[in-house]
């Protein structure tokens, strides 16, 4: 492959998982530990990277060094449903990933409750939003010894440093939710 090809697909590839994680120029840098100018000569094609400044850019965007170089080609990947493997976390409680790809400063779970089951939450770093959406059935969340219970459709946010609890309010019928976590940077 030439280099300029190899350079064409990296400004492409850049650009494209830079607008996907919705991140300036100067904010992947930041995370990147470079300069501005360093991303903006990549994404025009002009740059000529040493392997150092690739593994930082893609360490920054969670991505392998060859997913930065790769020859166009659909982003596209299935996974059938035994292929993620759901966690028991609680009593009766059942929690897979909702997206088995990494999402950068991200965590979405899917989780299923028999009846009655009760799972204790994991307090996050100061900062850290949670967002849980009642799916099926109805559940109860208590945040900092307050109750709420919520029916499907109906979104709880809270933040996620707070000790917290979930219960599938049925005890005959099994409840879902989705969780989705923003996680706080760290040093910030």
């Amino acid at each position: 492959m030439s280099s300029d090809r190899t350079a064409s697909h990296l400004a492409r590839n850049l650009a494209a998982l830079r607008h996907a994680r919705t991140l300036t120029q100067q904010e992947l840098a930041r995370a990147a530990a470079v300069p501005r100018s360093t991303i903006a000569n990549l994404e025009s094609g002009e740059g000529n990277p040493s392997l150092a400044v690739l593994v930082k850019v893609a360490g920054a965007l969670s991505v392998p060094i060859d997913e930065l170089l790769a020859a166009p080609r659909a982003l596209v990947r299935h996974w059938p449903a035994d292929a993620i493997a759901p966690r028991h976390k609680g009593r009766g409680v059942q929690v897979r990933d909702l997206v088995p790809e990494p999402v950068p400063d991200e965590m979405m779970e899917l989780m299923d409750f028999e009846p009655g089951a009760v799972m204790g939450g994991t307090p996050h770093l100061p900062g850290t939003r949670e967002f849980f959406t009642c799916l099926d059935g109805r559940v109860i969340l208590m945040v900092a010894g307050d109750r709420y219970e919520l029916a499907p459709g109906e979104v709880l946010a809270f933040p996620g440093n707070l000790p917290h609890s979930y219960q599938n309010a049925d005890a005959l019928q099994r409840a879902r939710g989705v969780s989705v976590v923003v996680l706080a940077k760290a040093g910030v």
